[in-house]
């Protein structure tokens, strides 16, 4: 039973989106899965033609470091033909809340690659930072994918970060197929898709909104956040997930006295 209220027009200001019925939302929600329907289809053609893109042929025998020491880049692929790689940036000497807070959401959002290896796809992280060091951010944070240092290894194994990158392997052979970087990053992130949902959105100042509704803020605004869970890109914050992690604590400073990306 859906009860509303006498003058439902009452309860709102006149500038934001109109108040109907159940049928008058079906009628404009129709419309615009119509929409909808179309960018899917579109996603579906570009997708096509990303698989069609030239490869170009790397060397899987370059060297890359992980937890084991240095190992052949085509041990990463564990076995499987296809390797996806997320290119992690880093700042050397940064404590934890010091890293980058793109690059986390990133890696946050792919803690658990079941789904990839039942379809025959690897997953690692790769970033510049020393071993050492990422070792002890890795423990901290809890992931559980492989992680990698390529510090000194060329592109397209190592290079620039804050890439997702995708490998072809046909026995020794490994060839990059495909990399995005900004907001091709989007993907993996299921949080802005369900944001983008939402009534008020990502809460960013870019976004084209109804009037009335509340004011954006800088993009990313809300990826990192103070002890007491106040959104600022400060130097008392981390990412957000850190706080979820044992032993985090309220910071002063983010440490980026270099970096090396």
């Amino acid at each position: 039973m859906t009860t509303t209220p006498d003058d439902p027009n009452t309860a709102l200001p006149d500038h934001r989106p109109p108040v109907v019925d159940l049928a008058a939302w079906q009628t404009a929600r129709d419309e615009l899965l119509v929409r909808e329907k179309a960018h899917t289809r579109e996603g579906d053609a570009i997708a096509a033609a990303r698989r069609r893109l030239p490869m170009v042929e790397c060397d899987g025998t370059v060297e890359v470091v992980g937890p084991d020491g240095p190992v052949p880049f085509l041990d990463l692929f564990q076995g499987r033909d296809e390797l996806v790689v997320y290119k992690h940036m880093w700042y050397d000497g940064a404590p934890h809340q010091g890293q980058c807070e793109g690059c986390t959401t990133t890696a946050w959002h792919l803690k658990d690659t079941v789904y990839l290896n039942a379809r025959g796809v690897s997953f690692a992280i790769l970033t510049t930072g020393r071993w050492d060091e990422v070792a002890s951010y890795v423990e901290f944070m809890g992931y559980t994918q492989p992680w990698y240092s390529v510090r000194d290894v060329d592109a397209p194994v190592g290079g620039d970060m804050g890439y997702l990158t995708c490998f072809l392997r046909d026995g020794d052979r490994v060839f990059l197929t495909y990399s995005t970087t900004g907001r091709g990053n989007e993907r993996v992130n299921g949080s802005l898709g369900l944001l983008d949902m939402t009534p008020y959105g990502r809460g960013e100042a870019w976004e084209d909104n109804p009037k009335g509704w509340p004011e954006g803020r800088n993009a990313c605004w809300s990826w990192r956040s103070d002890a007491d869970g106040n959104a600022t890109w400060g130097p008392t914050s981390r990412p957000v997930p850190q706080w979820t992690r044992p032993g985090a604590t309220p910071v002063e400073t983010l440490g980026r006295q270099g970096h090396h990306h």
